[in-house]
């Protein structure tokens, strides 16, 4: 049987919490001018990870 391995892009996206895994928000990376600030404001916090993509993250991150 094979090793199970992380896979190194979603150690480096998720974060493992009690209740299941957080991750930063998109849009935040350029074309910030048309933005208005309370919605650049908005995505500095960190969301959770929905509970339909929450069985590909786990399959991602096995030792999480």
């Amino acid at each position: 049987m094979p090793k199970m391995k992380t896979k190194r892009a979603a150690s480096k996206r998720f974060r493992k919490t009690a209740n299941g895994f957080k991750r930063g928000q998109s849009h935040r990376r350029h074309i910030l001018t048309k933005k208005p600030s309370k919605r650049k404001r908005q995505l500095r916090r960190e969301a959770g990870v929905s509970e339909s993509d929450m069985g590909r993250v786990k399959a991602m991150l096995p030792f999480a």
